[in-house]
């Protein structure tokens, strides 16, 4: 990998950052919870998978953000 992990282009990285956003969004406004309420499941299934929802947002929050940041801060050097 090298030390500049960050090898696709700064619409790949930002199109991640945004997705990152959207999940937590989803997870945020209890849109999953809903959803998966409306086809019947409930209880601990819901949990599981809303947690599960949030912290893939999270971290592809956070991976993609820190890539942009990078991206960013070395363009303006």
């Amino acid at each position: 990998m090298g030390h500049n992990h960050c090898s696709c282009g700064i619409s790949g990285i930002f199109l991640g950052f945004l997705t990152g956003v959207i999940w937590l969004l989803f997870v945020a406004f209890h849109w999953v919870t809903m959803l998966l309420g409306i086809i019947g499941l409930s209880g601990l299934i819901v949990t599981v998978v809303n947690f599960l929802i949030a912290l893939i947002g999270f971290l592809a929050f956070l991976i993609f953000g820190l890539c942009l940041f990078k991206k960013a801060w070395h363009h303006c050097k």
